[in-house]
């Protein structure tokens, strides 16, 4: 395995700078690997991928994550992809008669079970009293809710972007992650490998963490001044199935922490590792997994940061 120099990238349609670093060629250029860039519908799918060992490397949420170290899945968190922040949320179909979350109760909710939207859903319920067995919460991918929602079969979702500007078009927003978050539930995506193949696989790791900075400093400091008609949004758009003109202000939701922050208490240095732990414990409340781990810092690492850093 070592010798060969190919991985398989299981990614999704979040809207993200690195959507412009696959574009480009430039990590496949840089690094001499083959990538094969498989998308995913959702984070539980990417999880699943990477235990049966066909996918080396995933994105996948703060839940899913948290889901796949709880069943012992031999994994590393090593980037945080993107602070979720505000860039999910809750939507109401207008004329749902639905104005909160107490309103929810008999109406039919879609969202990606196990992703960080369907655990702030069950938060957001838990926290306002309803009982989540009141209401039908149904389990669609991202594209199959922008799907159902056109044809009018849901009441509500709770999803990310392209699918939430769809839902936004025609509902109104009922709640944020950003909101949720900030009641102790912080949700973020992030970028997971396989820890036999990242043994083996250093240097690609660190070439990747410094191409996914490079990317994300260039949004931090250009993004305000990308359009529907710039190739960075044209390209974010293309490998996420989005509507260009959705994107700047959807990937405007979003935070994407430097290097430096990655490193910081607030992420891999310390707040990571403890948000899986608290994401666990409500799965495991929930019935989604079956035990919690004493401790999640194992499955977070930040030798590739460090390494990119010093070179």
């Amino acid at each position: 395995m070592a010798q060969t120099k190919e991985v398989t990238f299981a990614y999704q349609d979040m809207l993200v700078p690195l959507r412009t670093l696959i574009e480009s060629g430039e990590l496949e250029r840089s690094t001499g690997y083959k990538i094969n860039w498989r998308q995913f519908g959702g984070g539980g799918d990417v999880i699943r991928a990477m235990a049966s060992g066909e996918v080396q490397i995933g994105e996948a949420g703060s839940s899913p994550i948290a889901a796949a170290a709880s069943q012992g899945q031999d994994v590393r968190l090593f980037w945080i992809l993107d602070d979720i922040a505000d860039a999910e949320a809750l939507v109401a179909r207008n004329g749902s008669g639905i104005n909160g979350w107490k309103d929810l109760k008999g109406k039919k909710v879609a969202t990606p079970f196990v992703s960080t939207s369907h655990y702030q859903l069950l938060v957001g319920l838990k926290q306002e009293g309803v009982d989540p067995k009141d209401v039908n919460v149904l389990n669609l991918r991202p594209p199959e809710i922008a799907a159902a929602w056109e044809r009018g079969d849901i009441d509500a979702t709770f999803v990310w972007d392209p699918a939430l500007s769809r839902a936004k078009a025609g509902g109104k927003v009922i709640a944020t992650s950003g909101a949720i978050g900030k009641q102790g539930h912080p949700t973020f995506d992030g970028l997971i490998v396989n820890a036999k193949w990242a043994a083996q696989h250093e240097s690609f790791l660190v070439a990747l963490v410094k191409a996914l900075a490079r990317a994300d400093e260039t949004y931090r400091t250009q993004g305000a001044r990308w359009t529907a008609e710039t190739p960075q949004i044209k390209a974010i758009a293309k490998w996420s199935k989005a509507d260009p003109k959705d994107v700047p202000a959807a990937i405007a939701l979003y935070r994407f922490p430097s290097l430096q922050e990655q490193l910081s208490p607030t992420w891999l240095g310390g707040g990571a590792a403890k948000a899986l732990a608290n994401t666990a414990v409500f799965l495991k409340e929930q019935g989604r997994v079956q035990e919690v781990k004493a401790d999640y810092r194992g499955f977070v690492t930040t030798q590739y940061i460090e390494k990119a850093l010093a070179n």
